[in-house]
């Protein structure tokens, strides 16, 4: 199967590498109340034309067209560190 969905991809300006993947016909505005006060105020970043070949840098395309297809969205968060780099980070 070759799906394609078209999506646009904005960053939280509350939580530092947080990014969500919306369907191309919804809006912000269409999400829970709950996830857009968490999220904050979106930055659009880029559209994409997800297909399953298609490679993302942090998360399984296939995840993401599977969220876009049920719900809309899929919300991307931080990678989790481990306690040494979460230091290092912070020292840096």
């Amino acid at each position: 199967m070759n799906f394609m969905q078209a999506c646009k991809v904005y960053r939280s300006d509350k939580k530092a590498e947080t990014y969500l993947y919306l369907a191309e016909e919804m809006d912000f505005e269409d999400l829970p109340d709950e996830l857009r006060q968490t999220f904050g105020e979106p930055a659009f970043v880029m559209r994409l034309e997800l297909t399953p070949e298609f490679r993302l840098a942090r998360v399984a395309t296939q995840l993401v067209l599977e969220h876009l297809k049920e719900s809309g969205f899929y919300l991307q968060l931080p990678p989790e560190l481990s306690i040494e780099e979460e230091i290092s980070r912070n020292i840096s």
